[in-house]
């Protein structure tokens, strides 16, 4: 289970408005000077991001919550998003390497070109999925400090 911890800042309709801080990549590590992450880290020290769950008990503004995915909902897609573009690059070059025997650069433009379509399916899946998505998070009410 994946958990994210966030407050309670707008509740609507059996909705929930949540705001959770963003995690800080590799804020331990003896390294973060010299990789892409740690350094993202430094550049961008507040970030928020605000998810809109279904509210499925009763919670008040202010709240503190914790947000719960189940593993196998990020695996899955993950898997979408890591592994339709890699598809498409190689089912493209391979269409390109048919169609144009011998030409490497109408081969790199096709792969990639199939590249870019699997983003944008990707992109309208997940857009009419996202009230799917959002009904796999579970909401729980943290006790107050």
């Amino acid at each position: 289970m994946i958990r994210e911890v966030g407050e309670v800042i707008a509740q609507q309709e059996g909705w929930l408005q949540v705001k959770t801080a963003l995690k800080q990549g590799c804020s331990g590590c003896q390294h973060q000077n010299h990789c892409g992450a740690g350094l993202l880290a430094k550049a961008l020290p507040k970030r928020d991001g605000i998810v809109h769950v279904p509210a499925n008990g009763e919670f008040k503004v202010g709240d503190r919550v914790e947000l719960h995915l189940p593993e196998q909902v990020m695996v899955r897609f993950s898997m979408l998003l890591y592994g339709l573009p890699l598809l498409g690059l190689v089912f493209g070059a391979g269409l390109a390497s048919w169609l144009f025997p011998g030409s490497e650069p109408a081969a790199i433009f096709t792969a990639f070109g199939a590249m870019a379509v699997s983003f944008w399916v990707i992109r309208r899946y997940l857009q009419r999925r996202d009230i799917k998505i959002k009904t796999c998070l579970e909401v729980q009410t943290l006790p107050h400090l």
